[in-house]
């Protein structure tokens, strides 16, 4: 646990930091045009989309913000993939983005494993991400994930903070989100697998992001 302490006492004073800065900010805050994620096409590349209810306890932890939580499935209704993403408009007033790290293990899913990887969606640089591999009982699944703002992805929440506030200073601006992509690890499949079979839809939600999270 001491070895940790330094790192999460940094983490914790570059949150707060973050924090006191934004809410000091006094100029009018820039919000871009946007379309709405309940806009988000429901066809991807012949997967079909359908939306599911995000509970109330759910919303109000999560703040104000545009959510999209949506399971789709491929044109043989034989595999499906869950899709969430959260835009927040402004993070000046502490509303700010959560990983998916603190709430898995609340709703009963444990990771396994995580790991950094790099993905490389048309018409953007590549950029890190986080791979979790989770369980509850016998069940497995893998979990892709990274925030994204301004045409960046970064997987690290800190360093999420930290361009939120340089974001702040050069454009004005605190908008953010959180990408998160889930599919089951069906029998015979390893994460590797699972992971080759989740890439196809991630270069199909890529492209789309700009027109609901602005550059």
């Amino acid at each position: 646990m001491s070895n940790h302490t330094p790192r999460f006492l940094a983490a914790a004073l570059l949150i707060a930091a973050a924090a006191i800065f934004l809410q000091a900010r006094a100029r009018s805050e820039v919000f871009p045009p946007r379309l709405t994620l309940k806009q988000f096409p429901a066809q991807l590349d012949g997967w079909t989309g359908t939306d599911v209810a995000i509970d109330k306890e759910v919303l109000d932890i999560l703040g104000p913000g545009d959510f999209l939580l949506r399971i789709y499935q491929d044109p043989q209704k034989t595999q499906y993939t869950d899709l969430f993403i959260a835009y927040f408009r402004s993070q000046r007033a502490g509303d700010t983005i959560h990983s998916p790290q603190h709430c898995l293990p609340g709703s009963g899913w444990l990771p396994v494993e995580n790991q950094r990887i790099t993905l490389t969606i048309p018409g953007h640089e590549p950029f890190p991400a986080n791979r979790y591999l989770i369980a509850k009982g016998d069940s497995r699944q893998l979990v892709l994930y990274w925030f994204w703002a301004h045409d960046r992805g970064v997987a690290s929440e800190y360093w999420a903070k930290f361009y939120l506030v340089a974001d702040s200073i050069k454009m004005n601006r605190s908008d953010g989100s959180l990408v998160r992509i889930t599919t089951p690890i069906y029998p015979g499949e390893t994460a590797d697998t699972a992971q080759q079979r989740l890439l196809p839809f991630v270069g199909n939600v890529g492209p789309l992001l700009d027109s609901y999270i602005p550059r």
